[in-house]
């Protein structure tokens, strides 16, 4: 079993691409344990045989068509009326356009790079500094994850077997808090700073316009999440109902969605759920290995060595998750981990609404750090800046959201309220 997990480790540091990792170091364990490799494929096809998980390639590429089709591009506008004016009004621009956009695309990579086309060359004009600009954008686009609907929280429920729509509800609030603690911070590293001040009031003819523009685009979150909660459809219905909706509205309303965009679109759609899937059927693989082999036992065993102090177990978890996020791909990570961590958590009588978020804004910050961090190298390419650079511009913001995760790890409020009024 360690040797299956080294090997995991030295093929992922390797660089070599995380499906062929999990996939190669699982068939090197069926080998060893002379386990008939048909199992695999069994296996990989019962990873992926869910009518939830549908959702993803749904949800990708609804965000596709408000990309290409103007809306993202409408969202950032409405927010620039908001809060342009501010100094340092471009930069807190991009937390919330991303807290709008989290609010449709359900992935962190979607919502930085719709962001971050928007936004970064403007904010480069005004005197940002790149790498401070790409930190920025990479950042707020991580809250995609966070503020339904969720890529990685539709996984989350599909594993652990919780509820969409109320992980979905539990989510909110810490998106909300770690937005505005993520705008706090920008006006405050922004304060003493010779940029973006050139716009002196709030402009209200300007805010209406914007929002007259942007109200269809507003509106997506509101039918897709309220209609999960209100029981009128499923997670998996509601992400085709946006994918109908941004259709719609991107072609026939606002008529930039060119037929070519549509094909763009869908391609990108179906290559990133590929990528998306792949690792969730052969991870799939990997985890039955594990829990074949006890796993979850031998794990829960060395946490309980360290201490039976729930929270202290929960820093741990922490920390082991904030590692792990740094070198596993997210969707991997939960795959991998959730069923190994569930067991343990649902002994220390946390609710999974409160560890599902908890996992998940692990899995955010993740993405904002080297090697793998999909957010860096989505802004860092948008903004032409080297990795390095802005993993030293980002440390602030991964500060802030570190305890803004301490914070949904010990303050079940923040994950349990709305759930609980629903």
């Amino acid at each position: 079993m360690l040797l299956l997990i080294l090997l995991l480790i030295v093929l992922i540091v390797l660089s070599i691409p995380v499906f062929l990792s999990i996939g190669l170091a699982t068939t090197a364990a069926f080998f060893s344990s002379n386990q008939p490799l048909f199992m695999i494929a069994q296996k990989m096809f019962d990873g992926v045989n869910s009518y939830v998980l549908l959702a993803v390639p749904l949800f990708m590429l609804a965000g596709s068509f408000m990309d290409q089709g103007g809306m993202s591009k409408r969202l950032v506008d409405f927010s620039e009326s908001l809060v342009g004016h501010f100094r340092g009004g471009l930069a807190i621009t991009s937390i919330l356009s991303s807290m709008l956009f989290a609010g449709v695309s359900g992935s962190a990579a979607a919502d930085t790079a719709a962001v971050g086309s928007v936004l970064i060359p403007p904010m480069k004009k005004k005197g940002y500094n790149k790498n401070f600009a790409a930190s920025i954008i990479a950042t707020g686009g991580s809250i995609g994850v966070i503020i339904p609907p969720s890529i990685p929280m539709i996984i989350f429920a599909f594993i652990a077997n919780v509820s969409v729509g109320k992980l979905f509800l539990a989510g909110i609030l810490p998106g909300v808090l770690i937005g505005v603690s993520l705008i706090l911070l920008v006006v405050f590293k922004t304060r003493h700073l010779d940029i973006d001040n050139d716009h002196k009031s709030f402009d209200v003819l300007k805010f209406k316009s914007a929002f007259k523009d942007a109200l269809l685009a507003l509106g997506i979150p509101f039918i897709v999440v309220g209609g999960i909660l209100g029981g009128l459809f499923t997670a998996t219905e509601s992400a085709a109902v946006a994918v109908v909706y941004a259709f719609v509205v991107s072609k026939f309303i606002y008529k930039e969605l060119s037929w070519k965009k549509v094909y763009k679109s869908t391609v990108y759609a179906i290559n990133t759920s590929a990528i998306i899937l792949i690792i969730i059927s052969i991870a799939t693989v990997f985890s039955w290995y594990l829990s074949m082999n006890n796993i979850q036992e031998l794990l829960s065993d060395t946490f309980m060595m360290i201490s039976h102090n729930k929270y202290i177990l929960l820093i741990f978890i922490n920390l082991f998750l904030l590692v792990m996020g740094t070198f596993v791909e997210t969707t991997a990570a939960l795959i991998l981990f959730v069923p190994v961590i569930t067991p343990l958590l649902n002994s220390l009588g946390i609710d999974p609404l409160t560890y599902g978020v908890m996992i998940v804004t692990n899995l955010a910050i993740g993405m904002l750090t080297p090697p793998l961090g999909i957010c860096l190298i989505v802004s860092g390419t948008i903004a032409q800046s080297k990795i390095l650079e802005i993993s030293k511009a980002i440390v602030p913001f991964l500060l802030v959201m570190i305890v803004d995760l301490l914070l949904i790890t010990f303050i079940p409020f923040l994950t349990r309220y709305l759930p609980s009024i629903y």
